[in-house]
């Protein structure tokens, strides 16, 4: 069945229109579903139609409680810069033995299924399986999603910065691996739970969520009395 009620599915009061450069892409809800999969890449570059996938983690959840996770790096057909070694601590001699994304990518798409996504920053994910799936498979990455980025700013319009770290440290977590893929993966979690007590604590749902944005861009309300 639906995981949602009916009314969080009229999609004209939820989602952000679709990307017309990617027209079998899924569409940005605003949303809090409790059974998901929430991802996160590490790759090579910005560019999802010229860079690549080296890590890819995800966690399945149902009822909000993880059941199952997926970790996997992979081995780009291009090395890995020094930059990118840096930031994530991924090297070539890690990704040396590992498959390529012509293994990884199919074992993935059979993890996420047709589950809702979740993650922070999300688009830039997304946009790299998008271009992956379609480069492989001959179709886009059509899972609706749920970025945790993008709920932060509607939550929390008072604050400068909603990075995964600045997060991080408003509910004081911990992300023990920052730029690998399953730590980053259990971190956003760890903060989409977050966000979603603190609504339940202010009475706020989603449909305050789809109402603001309805609204416009004035005072929040979701700010603190």
């Amino acid at each position: 069945g639906s995981r949602f009620p009916a009314a969080i599915h009229e999609k004209e009061a939820c989602v952000m229109s679709p990307d017309p450069r990617r027209p079998q892409k899924g569409l940005s809800l605003l949303e809090l579903p409790c059974d998901y999969v929430l991802l996160d890449l590490e790759t090579t570059g910005l560019d999802p139609k010229n860079d690549c996938i080296i890590e890819i983690g995800a966690v399945r959840v149902a009822c909000h409680e993880t059941v199952d996770r997926f970790s996997s790096l992979v081995r780009p057909p291009v090395p890995i810069s020094s930059f990118i070694t840096a930031l994530t601590g991924i090297s070539n001699s890690m990704v040396q033995d590992a498959a390529p994304i012509e293994v990884v990518l199919p074992a993935f798409m059979d993890f996420v299924g047709s589950s809702v996504v979740i993650g922070h920053n999300v688009n830039f994910d997304i946009n790299f399986l998008y271009e992956n799936c379609l480069r492989l498979f001959g179709h886009g990455f059509p899972n609706d999603f749920v970025d945790t980025l993008r709920l932060s700013r509607k939550l929390y319009p008072q604050e400068r910065h909603h990075r995964l770290c600045d997060m991080e440290a408003r509910f004081h977590l911990h992300n023990e691996q920052a730029h690998r893929a399953l730590s980053d993966v259990i971190l956003t979690k760890e903060c989409y739970d977050a966000m979603r007590r603190d609504m339940e604590q202010r009475g706020l749902d989603p449909a305050d969520l789809r109402s603001s944005l309805k609204a416009g861009y004035g005072r929040s309300p979701f700010l603190p009395d």
